[in-house]
C-alpha cells in the first residue's frame, strides 16, 4: 500500500471520481433517495483511500469535483467538498472488511419501512436466494456522526451473504466487489422489499427450503451471466 502524505492536491484520482459521480444517477433512477440523501463510495485501488459523495451535494449537480477522497480514517485528503456524513461508516468498513471496494447507502422508501420495523426480509424469492444468499439482516440502532453505524455493518455482516443490511431506523446500507455492486445490491434490496412487502398483504409468503437458497445462491454467483 502507499501513503496518502501527498495526496493533497485538487484533482487526483479523477477518472475515479468522475465513475463514482455518474453511478449516483442510478440512485435518482432507481428512486432509492430523495434531494441529497445517499451517497456511493468505492475503495481506491492498491492505495489506503477511498472516494466519497460530498455532504448535501444535489444529484442533478455532482460532478468529480462533487466527490471527495478520504483515507481510512475517513479524512478528507483531495477535494473541494466536506465528505459525505455517513464518512466514519465507510471508513471502518474499509478498514475491517478488505473485501469490499464499494458501499452505497440509501433511504429507499419500502426498504426503509422494513428497517423503521427492525425486522429482517426473509428469503421468500428465488431473486433473493440469488442476490443476498438468504434473508436481508437488521442492524443495530446508531447515531449518525462517528464509527457507530459502520461497526453495525460489520457485526451485522459478518457471519451473512447478504451485501445488503437494513440499519434500524435508518435505512439501506450495501457493499460490493466494486461500487457498482453496490448500487446493484442497493436496487436489488429495494425491489425484493417492495415484492415481499406486497406479498404479505396477500398473507403469508411461502419460504424458500434452505437447501433451495443454498443451491441458487451458488449458480447465481458462481455460474450466471458471461
Amino acid at each position: 500500500m502507499t501513503t496518502t502524505e501527498s495526496r493533497t492536491e485538487r484533482g487526483t484520482h479523477r477518472e475515479q471520481r468522475e465513475r463514482v459521480a455518474a453511478l449516483h444517477a442510478e440512485l435518482t433512477r432507481n428512486g432509492l433517495v430523495t434531494w441529497t440523501s445517499g451517497n456511493v463510495s468505492e475503495r481506491v485501488p492498491g492505495e489506503d483511500l477511498f472516494v466519497i459523495k460530498g455532504s448535501g451535494v444535489l444529484y442533478d449537480e455532482l460532478t468529480w469535483e462533487g466527490i471527495t477522497v478520504c483515507d481510512l480514517d475517513g479524512t478528507a485528503v483531495d477535494g473541494v467538498k466536506r465528505p459525505s456524513s455517513d464518512t466514519d461508516a465507510h471508513a471502518y468498513v474499509y478498514r475491517h472488511m478488505p473485501e469490499v471496494n464499494g458501499q452505497v447507502h440509501t433511504h429507499s422508501p419500502y426498504a426503509t419501512a422494513w428497517a423503521a420495523r427492525a425486522e429482517p426480509i426473509p428469503c421468500v424469492l428465488t431473486a433473493m436466494g440469488d442476490e443476498f444468499g438468504g434473508p436481508i439482516p437488521v442492524g443495530p440502532f446508531a447515531l449518525i456522526g462517528d464509527d457507530s453505524i459502520g461497526r453495525g455493518i460489520v457485526a451485522t455482516l459478518g457471519d451473512s451473504r447478504s451485501p445488503a443490511v437494513l440499519m434500524q431506523n435508518h435505512g439501506v446500507f450495501t457493499i460490493g466487489r466494486s461500487a457498482r455492486a453496490a448500487v446493484k445490491a442497493a436496487v436489488m434490496t429495494e425491489d425484493v422489499a417492495r415484492t415481499v412487502h406486497l406479498a404479505r398483504q396477500l398473507g403469508e409468503p411461502v419460504p424458500i427450503a434452505q437447501a433451495d437458497i443454498d443451491s441458487l445462491y451458488a449458480r447465481y454467483q458462481n455460474a450466471y451471466g458471461q
